[in-house]
């Protein structure tokens, strides 16, 4: 066995990010009946949201904002996307989808088959994730997936966030994990993959779109399920 370790990222990789949060923004909708404040389309206010959230945490992952920006302003943003007056309880919602978001269970295609796959072959599983630790460990455990990980680093407990190095770094200290033996597992060209290419980690590109880079992963794949032929 070339690697003994694995890291992988959570959401969007693991954790269907997209199926849960539309889940979870449909309830909010209904809920709230956000149609009375102009809202006409269910379907374009979650593709708002998904486009805008994942752009607001492309730019919390580069160091461009704070977190609380991303948690205070996103539905505000939403609403100015919309071409609607944004309401005065937009915290509101925010604090309804926080709470909704993470008791959501779908993991993407082939994950838990990969899972199953790769603990009964005998890799030790590890998590590295930008996001908070209470909110990460309620995915974790709504998904059913916390008995496969020995180790689950956040930006908060490393003080630092993908691609930073450091959070690498502090993943390899915490679980023991030499870097010719280890592996990152994830989405992000630039948090997963260039940031654990920086520490010298090997990398899978989970890349359904087929998108091409001036670098290149150590592998690229469309889905989960390739792995299993990898490792």
């Amino acid at each position: 066995m070339k690697y003994k370790h694995i890291f992988f990222d959570l959401d969007h990789t693991l954790w269907d990010f997209e199926r849960n949060s539309s889940e979870s923004l449909e309830e909010i909708f209904h809920k709230l009946t956000l149609s009375q404040y102009g809202i006409t389309s269910m379907e374009h206010f979650i593709t708002s949201f998904l486009k805008i959230n994942m752009a607001l945490w492309n730019d919390f992952d580069q160091g461009k904002l704070h977190h609380t920006y991303i948690r205070e302003n996103r539905f505000k943003l939403v609403f100015e996307e919309l071409g609607v007056e944004c309401p005065p309880n937009h915290t509101e919602i925010g604090e309804l989808y926080l709470l909704a978001l993470p008791d959501k269970k779908h993991l993407l295609e082939g994950a838990l088959d990969l899972l199953n796959y790769v603990t009964a072959a005998g890799y030790r599983l590890h998590i590295i994730t930008n996001g908070f630790n209470e909110i990460q460990a309620k995915k974790i455990a709504s998904s059913q997936i916390g008995h496969f990980f020995e180790h689950v680093v956040t930006f908060e407990t490393a003080n630092a966030k993908k691609p930073d190095p450091a959070i690498f770094e502090f993943a390899l200290d915490a679980t023991k994990a030499l870097k010719h033996e280890s592996i990152m597992v994830g989405d992000n060209w630039v948090a997963d993959i260039m940031g654990a290419k920086k520490v010298g980690l090997d990398t899978v590109y989970l890349n359904p779109a087929g998108l091409k880079f001036d670098e290149s992963p150590t592998y690229d794949i469309r889905r989960l399920e390739e792995l299993m032929y990898i490792l």
